[in-house]
């Protein structure tokens, strides 16, 4: 007798197994002449009904991953509600992100992980919680679980706005083999694999892309190579994973561009006025978890390499060579988590306690910064080695007051130490600091269908460790001031989610987040910029419908409110970055068996603020994505239109002063854009085994 045997990726085995038998999903069949059944778990549509935390937690499946085309690797954060993902350099960089009210610039306050690793890197050479998502494979994604908010004691730095655990798939719905051919030198080869013997299972992909890009006057030439290895076997009543990956890349960029230079016809809208610039960057990694119904472990070794040359300003600072300059990052990161669970009922009430701890340690060997001209060094602005290390010590409790209304208390400890030394012994040092996190929350569960949420908690994030020792100014040599290590954000949520089994998912929150202040390290300067404190409040409206099994539509809002809270009148209340609006709908249509499958998406990046007094406000983006495909046997193919409507809107706006060649020495304040990319075909081919 042969078994059938059904595919379940997107969310943890044990846990999909268990919904899926509690709401009788999917069936098994003893039948030997029945293929294969393989069932592919969308996060959107689990009923997180009594599991959840807050209303804006969530989850997404690889389902949901495959069926959205996406422009870059980074652009996975989208799937987090509220999130946008733009670029403002070269492709071969971290992105640029946005989430209630924050440009997070390239990370802070947003915490990322991979399979537990950290993804945000501490006292980079390039801005302080540099995400950088190129080295990931979007088919070998698993899960993307998100937490917006600082409500969860299991999240210490950058976590702010939120975060989002990305998982790798411990289960491939298929192998395969992939082509992707695209306008302006888009190549893609893909291939991804699983063998299993026994209850040993060993998961693989590999990619190689190259892309020109569409600019005038440079030609991007990204070459990247990704490679994924990922071994589980059962270890005890438990699971253990161990993966490998390693990530090369390097391309040229066409950077942000004033708009005087394209109005006075120096160059068009896709040019560029320094062509030198671009870089190049690794990454290697080595981790291992293991997970059992009380124990959680995580260990992980990294090795990350970012060589950056950039150029914003053109002549306001050097008026002979220009004002280019280079960014080296190069460290290697240790660390690991340890969590224990336990099920209790003290007088009678139900409780789940969890507690737990996680180590860093970075080793930076070299974060510099240097004025380059055509990639070649000229001088050197400064020049350090940073060892960072931190431990977190923290603990939760969820107690059932009733069948309906559940208690969550968590708190955390984080202590941090640095050591910096600098090329300039006055801004050598040591710096150290610790901060409690205090969380909580309730959820009242109204009928089967709707939960009500309300949350508050603690957060914080790390400033660079040269900002908490410096003493002059690495450019100018003036005295200036230190900032602190670590900055407290607090906030607080009200939400409700509304779960039909065979409709729709449906969840708000109305939100607050005070930040005592938006201290960061300019990497593009080698310098810090004291801020002030603000305060964001906010709305989110996300809402999934399902009309049948093969199609659905949805749809997610943000209205967000940002000001700063000390000295409105003299330095202005508004703060930068800040997007009012942010909204995105999609529709899928995507059957089981063999036909055609497509996703329409609209994304819409609202006016950006640019200056603390409003007085320059960038555009609103919008774009609009297509996908259709055709799957017939084991074949599938696939056409994505990006940027259907050929938008000719901006990825990013910055408002600075800048000085072209010729211009005064006082340099121009002006517009800096980064144009979205034009409209481009990609045709991809895979074979499924």
């Amino acid at each position: 007798m042969k078994l059938t045997s059904t595919v379940i990726y997107g969310v943890p085995v044990l846990f999909v197994a268990a919904l899926v038998q509690a709401e009788d999903t999917a069936q098994t069949s003893t039948s030997a002449s029945q293929p294969i059944e393989r069932v592919a778990v969308f996060g959107r549509q689990l009923n997180l009904l009594g599991q959840s935390s807050s209303a804006s937690e969530g989850i997404v499946g690889a389902g949901e991953i495959e069926a959205r085309p996406l422009l870059r690797t980074g652009e996975v954060l989208e799937f987090v509600p509220g999130m946008m993902v733009t670029q403002h350099s070269g492709s071969g960089k971290a992105n640029q992100y946005f989430l209630r009210g924050f440009n997070l610039d390239h990370g802070t306050d947003f915490a990322t992980t991979v399979d537990g690793m950290p993804i945000n890197m501490r006292s980079h050479g390039h801005g302080q919680g540099y995400t950088d998502l190129n080295f990931l494979i979007p088919e070998l994604i698993g899960q993307i679980h998100y937490y917006k908010g600082a409500y969860y004691p299991e999240v210490g730095d950058f976590s702010g706005a939120g975060s989002a655990a990305i998982s790798l798939t411990d289960d491939l719905p298929y192998r395969q083999m992939a082509l992707t051919l695209g306008e302006y030198g888009y190549q893609r080869l893909l291939a991804t694999g699983q063998q299993q013997w026994q209850d040993n299972k060993f998961i693989f992909g590999g990619e190689l892309q190259r892309y020109d890009g569409p600019w005038r006057d440079v030609e991007e030439d990204v070459r990247k190579v990704n490679a994924v290895g990922r071994y589980l076997t059962p270890v005890g009543n438990g699971q253990l994973a161990v993966t490998a990956m390693a990530y090369s890349n390097d391309w040229n960029s066409a950077d942000q561009i004033p708009e005087r230079a394209v109005t006075a016809g120096i160059i068009d809208e896709y040019g560029s006025l320094d062509t030198n610039l671009g870089g190049d960057s690794s990454r290697y990694s080595l981790s291992a978890s293991y997970v059992d119904s009380d124990w959680q472990a995580s260990a992980y070794v990294i090795r990350s390499r970012l060589n950056l040359f950039s150029n914003f300003t053109y002549f306001l600072d050097n008026p002979v060579d220009g004002d280019e300059f280079q960014q080296v990052d190069n460290r290697e990161i240790w660390g690991g988590k340890l969590a224990r669970d336990w099920h209790v009922a003290p007088f009678g009430i139900t409780t789940d306690i969890t507690s737990g701890i996680d180590v860093r340690y970075d080793h930076i060997g070299k974060v510099a910064l240097y004025h380059t001209k055509a990639r070649q060094q000229i001088g050197t602005v400064r020049d350090d080695a940073v060892d960072e290390f931190s431990s977190g010590l923290f603990g939760k409790l969820e107690a059932e007051l009733t069948d309906d209304l559940k208690l969550r208390l968590g708190a955390r400890y984080d202590y941090y130490n640095a050591d910096v030394d600098s090329d300039n012994t006055l801004n050598s040092g040591n710096a150290n600091d610790g901060i409690w996190s205090l969380k909580g929350g309730l959820s009242y569960l109204v009928s089967d269908d709707l939960e009500l949420y309300a949350s508050a908690g603690q957060g914080f994030h790390s400033n660079d460790a040269r900002g908490a020792t410096i003493k002059v100014d690495p450019a100018t040599g003036e005295a200036v001031n230190k900032v602190d290590l670590l900055v407290r954000s607090t906030g607080a949520e009200l939400g409700f989610r509304y779960y039909d089994r065979r409709y729709i998912n449906l969840s708000a929150a109305f939100w607050y987040l005070d930040l005592d202040s938006e201290l960061l390290y300019v990497g593009d300067a080698g310098t810090t910029e004291p801020s002030r404190a603000s305060r964001r409040y906010g709305l989110e409206i996300s809402a999934y419908y399902w009309l049948n099994d093969a199609f659905s539509v949805d749809a997610e809002l943000a209205v967000t409110r940002a000001r700063f809270t000390e000295d409105e009148t003299l330095e202005g209340k508004y703060v930068d970055g800040t997007v009012p609006w942010v909204a995105s709908a999609g529709i899928n249509y995507e059957p089981d068996a063999s036909g055609i499958h497509a996703a329409l998406r609209l994304r819409y990046l609202g006016k950006r603020t640019l200056d603390s007094f409003k007085e320059h406000e960038a555009d609103a983006t919008t774009l609009v994505n297509l996908s259709l495909g055709y799957a017939y046997q084991d074949w599938d193919v696939k056409a994505e239109l990006l940027n259907l409507f050929n938008s000719d809107d901006h990825d990013i706006d910055y408002w600075y002063s800048s000085r072209l060649s010729g211009e005064d020495a006082e340099g121009v304040e002006d517009l800096h854009y980064h144009p979205v990319e034009p409209r481009m075909l990609r045709l991809s081919v895979s074979y499924h085994y």
